[in-house]
């Protein structure tokens, strides 16, 4: 990591020195450094928006990668956003630019969201849940890699189910551009290790699945949860627990390739 980027998360740990304001997340050689910054924007309005913004080893010569989530704003709002943002950042120079970036959020963006809230309100209603079945090739550095995936699916407001066993599975459910931005960590992200021991990607993911969750065959789930299994049966019966049996159909011809 730059020198630039260290002086960077040390500044903005002082700007952002309210309770729960700043949090660094991840600080490696190797993967850079991930700090989360939550902000109270648009005026008088109000409303709480966390970014989590992925300093990769090489920044600032290159952009930093950016999550949006706010519990005021709909999900296509903060996706909207957080394309903003990453077109914002890529217009500026390579300096360290976070802070210029939450300024421009919090003058910017999120008031003019905020005109519309209580339309906004009415359109997350409506808004199309997906549902999208993950098939991984192996997790060897469980804690770390478990670690990793229920914070990404709290960041991207996702919920879903890992299951560990012969084939490893990870079902979830949110906004597409959510579940694509989860997919896209997990393949930027160094997440295992690999047989010898060195910090890897995980390069092995397949997406065995993924549908509209009005019409593809499964209910609603609450939170990420892990669950092992050793059998077939045990995994049938997983499915079953979730009332995703025929979903489990669909993909069962996948887990014998």
């Amino acid at each position: 990591m730059s020198e630039a980027a260290f002086e960077e998360v040390s500044v903005l740990s002082s700007i952002y020195c309210g309770e729960g304001e700043f949090q660094l997340i991840q600080e490696s050689a190797q993967d850079g450094l991930m700090v989360q910054i939550n902000s109270n924007v648009g005026g008088e309005r109000g409303l709480d928006v966390r970014l989590l913004f992925h300093l990769h080893p090489h920044y600032p010569s290159c952009p930093p990668s950016i999550s949006v989530s706010s519990t005021g704003l709909s999900r296509t709002q903060c996706h909207n956003i957080r394309q903003k943002l990453l077109d914002q950042a890529a217009a500026l120079p390579p300096e360290p630019m976070v802070h210029q970036l939450v300024e421009w959020l919090q003058s910017t963006e999120v008031k003019e969201n905020c005109s519309a809230h209580e339309e906004d309100d009415k359109e997350r209603e409506k808004e199309e849940e997906w549902m999208t079945v993950l098939s991984l090739d192996h997790i060897r550095s469980r804690n770390r890699y478990i670690s990793l995936l229920e914070r990404w699916t709290q960041q991207l407001q996702l919920t879903g189910r890992l299951l560990l066993g012969r084939s490893i599975l990870i079902i979830l459910q949110g906004a597409r551009p959510n579940i694509k931005e989860f997919c896209r960590l997990l393949k930027t992200v160094k997440v295992d290790v690999d047989s010898s021991g060195k910090k890897c990607k995980e390069r092995m993911m397949k997406v065995v699945i993924e549908s509209p969750l009005s019409s593809s065959c499964g209910h609603g789930l609450q939170g990420f949860e892990v669950k092992n299994y050793e059998s077939l049966p045990e995994l049938t019966a997983a499915f079953q627990e979730i009332h995703m049996t025929e979903l489990f159909q669909q993909i069962l011809p996948s887990l014998s390739d």
